[in-house]
């Protein structure tokens, strides 16, 4: 990974939490992280 690209990839994650915040006040990173954890589980059930 060049640091262009690790750059590029940092200012889109900071900004989807910036719109996450002041648009959905964090509704929509909490539910993408309930279904991480979900997927998670399940994927440790298939282990």
């Amino acid at each position: 990974m060049t640091n262009g690209l690790a750059i590029f990839l940092g200012l889109c994650i900071a900004a989807f939490l910036a719109v996450d915040a002041t648009l959905f006040g964090w509704d929509l990173s909490l539910n993408l992280a309930r279904r991480f954890t979900d997927l998670l589980q399940w994927l440790a059930f298939w282990r």
